[in-house]
């Protein structure tokens, strides 16, 4: 699925909430694809900047750990939820304005462990970010 809007809906449906008042919220991260194998956001640049202009390291990190946690969420299903326990990261290149773009695919899938690698791009497709998750699935 890509239309954001029904990503939304259906993550909202899935995952029991909404983004509003979150981390998600305030770095202003669009999640526009989710399924357990693959989830994708993007997230301005502005905004989520550290004094010398350039994107936050942290901020990859949180880009990273939301699209991990939520395809880690949907592979754990109905009644069961995530929490990451580990997250490494890798910056490779700076960037100063636009859009970033994470795609998290899923590593290993267990049933009670979730593992995610997530690579964030800028806008012109270059590597900005290498990440790896991983999340403990619990019921809820």
């Amino acid at each position: 699925m890509t239309d954001p809007e029904e990503v939304a809906r259906i993550l909202e449906e899935r995952l029991g909430g909404t983004y509003g008042g979150t981390l998600v919220e305030r770095m202003g991260i669009e999640i526009t694809e989710a399924t357990p194998e693959r989830v994708v956001g993007r997230m301005p640049v502005e905004g989520n900047t550290q004094p010398y202009g350039l994107l936050h390291g942290g901020a990859s990190c949180v880009l990273a750990e939301t699209l991990g946690s939520i395809g880690a969420a949907f592979h754990a299903g109905p009644g069961r939820g995530a929490v990451g326990i580990e997250i490494n990261a890798t910056h490779h290149r700076s960037v100063t304005s636009g859009h970033v773009t994470g795609v998290a695919t899923l590593a290993h899938g267990g049933r009670t462990v979730a593992t995610y690698e997530i690579e964030i791009t800028d806008d012109r497709g270059r590597r900005v970010c290498t990440s790896r998750l991983t999340c403990v699935l619990r019921d809820l």
